[in-house]
């Protein structure tokens, strides 16, 4: 840990996006974020690949019937974020004005040839400046008919005025190797956002608690919120796809104790303070990357090679 212990109030925001708008949803997130410095927040976190939504509907369709996926997909990568880019501007200006560190998921449209898109989280400055970014290390399932894959260079705690702060994505918490990873690098918040539906309440609330005891840090959990009326009646895959995109959004101390929430199936605003004092009070108990950690015995190795672009 660094040598501030000021306490401040973090912020997690459960809000629908404007479905494949991107130039909508960024000014929505834009909002949220000067509401939550304005309520006093320093630090905000928004769902997975909000910006401009999470892919919900079925991505592999059968022969046949593919060309359904094609197209939405073809809508989603024409919608996404290059980074840097004017989505990044706007938000950097919004993080700026408004003090505060923000984390946020976009579909980010690779510049590299080809046409690959990432799932990623982006990191911002107080002061707007990006921090890094993390691209999910593996999509999960049909997942990979829309994302590319990350590399080593997306376990990711980047240093910020309030500390060190990490991120996941959904399946990645079920790494304990990819968490441990972030622990050793010195994470003390952790942002884990989620897409959300009903059949992941019980990970994403183990996880989510599980990474705060195990690595006595902060967990933000943001998780995605999406109703078919969010949904438009022209977009092909509505009627084929369960928008049961129900939230679940909370703020877990490093003792595993949920702080806010969790919040299912509105639109809201999470806030609690992060309190540097009590990650020592958890640590002087048990430092898995510290005082109780027996390297001698059981190592784990980073391998740091290509950096993403």
């Amino acid at each position: 840990m660094g040598v501030e212990f000021a306490k401040y109030v973090a912020a997690v925001v459960q809000a629908a996006p404007v479905f494949l708008n991107r130039k909508a949803t960024t000014e929505k997130a834009c909002r949220l974020i000067r509401q939550a410095g304005k309520n006093g927040a320093r630090l905000v976190a928004l769902p997975e690949a909000w910006i401009p939504t999470f892919p919900h509907w079925p991505r592999a369709l059968p022969k046949g019937e593919r060309d359904l996926s094609q197209e939405a997909w073809i809508k989603l990568y024409q919608e996404s974020v290059e980074i840097p880019g004017p989505e990044t501007r706007a938000l950097g200006e919004a993080a700026k004005e408004a003090g505060c560190c923000v984390v946020i998921g976009v579909n980010e449209r690779s510049r590299e040839p080809g046409a690959t898109l990432y799932n990623t989280l982006l990191f911002i400055s107080d002061e707007g400046n990006i921090l890094g970014k993390k691209r999910k290390l593996l999509p999960t399932y049909e997942e990979r008919c829309c994302w590319g894959a990350g590399d080593a260079a997306d376990l990711v705690v980047v240093e910020t005025s309030l500390g060190n702060i990490g991120g996941l994505i959904c399946g990645e918490h079920y790494h304990p190797l990819l968490r441990h990873a972030l622990a050793i690098k010195g994470e003390q918040v952790h942002i884990g956002v989620w897409p959300k539906g009903a059949h992941l309440d019980q990970a994403t609330d183990l996880l989510s608690r599980s990474h705060a005891l195990e690595s006595q840090v902060y967990v933000l959990v943001s998780c995605g919120l999406l109703s078919p009326e969010d949904v438009p009646d022209d977009f092909p895959l509505k009627g084929r796809t369960l928008w049961n995109v129900n939230g679940g959004s909370g703020i877990i101390g490093p003792d595993g104790k949920y702080l806010a929430g969790p919040v299912y199936n509105e639109e809201t605003i999470l806030y609690a303070e992060i309190d540097p004092v009590h990650i020592l009070r958890e640590k002087w108990k048990i430092d898995t990357v510290g005082h109780y950690s027996r390297n001698d015995v059981v190592q784990l190795v980073i391998r740091e090679g290509k950096k993403n672009s």
